[in-house]
């Protein structure tokens, strides 16, 4: 019997037992944002048996505009023509993965779940922990695959609808206090000490910081959901995950920790996609540093 996805994690030995079972595929999400071109070069000289590939700028992201965030989210019709193109339906058990405390696995995660797809999730440890057991790797040239029809399982318009958060929301959130806005990146950024990505350092005025790597272990691995809720518990009792809102710097990695409150099962907040590379786009919009929201 094939195992239930939905927690939205999977360790490298279960994957291994159904590598190569029908209906199964797994997406490696390997990125780097420095060299953009060295993750698919990792995947084509090695990769999981049967194993596709997202890029998080071609399939994961639409292009880049003068007003939005260095990875706005993907047209939904152009994602799922990609989803078709890699072989993946609505009945798919879709595997993710990468190599980066699984940030841009979890992308491909959150997507799929924003149309409804319940069978997905991210390989915990991702890359190396599947090298570290010691299971079957692939070289050469990856096999195509035939392409499917993807019908989501929900309708398009929810796509973004619930799940989202736009800068306009969070603008007149500074005074409402409607929810949460949670930033996951690193503390020195968020507190506007160091800033390597965007042109502007500091945060969204009232954000507090919760980093991503608060979630894994040094080997890239996901706390137990005992121990996250253990985390999340004090946050979610005063603010419930649908009154929560959370940001990184392009809405890629913020993925990563609504992954984990959902494999916690403390519930999914939504996102804002946009994101501080967005925010910093309005010159009008305030700009927070130092230790205080």
């Amino acid at each position: 019997m094939n195992p239930d996805l939905e927690p939205g994690l999977i360790d490298a030995e279960t994957l291994g037992r159904y590598i190569d079972a029908p209906g199964w595929r797994v997406i490696d999400c390997r990125f780097d944002l420095m060299d953009t071109g060295a993750g698919e070069a990792l995947w084509r000289a090695e990769r999981l048996p049967g194993s596709g590939y997202a890029h998080l700028d071609r399939h994961l992201s639409s292009p880049v505009t003068p007003r939005s965030g260095r990875h706005p989210l993907p047209a939904v019709d152009a994602f799922i023509d990609w989803l078709g193109r890699e072989g993946i339906d609505a009945d798919t058990r879709v595997v993710a993965l990468d190599d980066s405390a699984s940030m841009y696995a979890a992308r491909l995660w959150w997507l799929l779940r924003m149309l409804g797809h319940r069978q997905v999730a991210v390989l915990d440890g991702g890359f190396s922990a599947w090298k570290a057991a010691g299971l079957p790797l692939e070289q050469g040239s990856p096999t195509p695959v035939p392409s499917v029809r993807y019908r989501p399982r929900r309708p398009l318009a929810a796509f973004e609808q619930a799940a989202v958060v736009s800068s306009e929301e969070v603008r007149r959130n500074l005074d409402r206090r409607d929810f949460l806005l949670v930033d996951v990146r690193a503390p020195e950024r968020w507190r506007g000490e160091q800033e390597p990505i965007d042109p502007v350092a500091g945060h969204v005025p009232g954000a507090i910081n919760r980093p991503l790597t608060d979630n894994v272990d040094d080997r890239g691995r996901f706390h137990s959901a005992e121990r996250l809720r253990r985390m999340y518990a004090p946050l979610c009792a005063d603010w419930p995950a649908e009154r929560q809102a959370w940001m990184c710097g392009s809405g890629v990695s913020a993925c990563q920790p609504l992954l984990a409150l959902h494999a916690a099962g403390l519930g999914l907040p939504r996102l804002y996609a946009g994101s501080w590379s967005e925010w910093i786009r309005n010159p009008e919009h305030p700009i927070a540093t130092g230790d205080r929201p």
